[in-house]
């Protein structure tokens, strides 16, 4: 199926806009219907810094269903107890194509009640 040139401009267009530097590194998120992936990006190294999703062996254990708020949430704090461990506080927060709404936001109040600015 392949997707109309208005949803493929959208999604270009907010990816051009968003960066992350060395100083403040971008949350992306990606959301399946059975799994939520985060990573936190530097662009202008191209480095994947973290990473953190429900396929996590340790994060796996400790949920029950993985397409729940609740996991985003708990992918969330884990990934800010990840990089503040790394001295990552200050985030920019990439939320892709997807509405700032359910599991995107479970994950995004998760990262910020584990000590994530953005």
């Amino acid at each position: 199926m392949q997707l109309s040139k208005k949803i493929s401009r959208k999604r270009e267009s907010l990816r051009g806009s968003i960066k992350g530097t060395n100083k403040r590194p971008r949350l992306s998120v990606f959301r399946s219907n059975q799994h939520i992936y985060a990573q936190i990006i530097d662009d202008s190294n191209f480095k994947t810094l973290i990473s953190c999703s429900t396929i996590d062996p340790e994060i796996k254990n400790e949920i029950e269903k993985t397409n729940t708020c609740d996991a985003s949430r708990l992918i969330g704090r884990k990934l800010a107890e990840r990089s503040v461990e790394k001295n990552i506080k200050q985030i920019v927060f990439d939320r892709g194509p997807y509405i700032y709404h359910g599991r995107v936001k479970a994950l995004a109040e998760g990262a910020r009640d584990g000590g994530l600015q953005f």
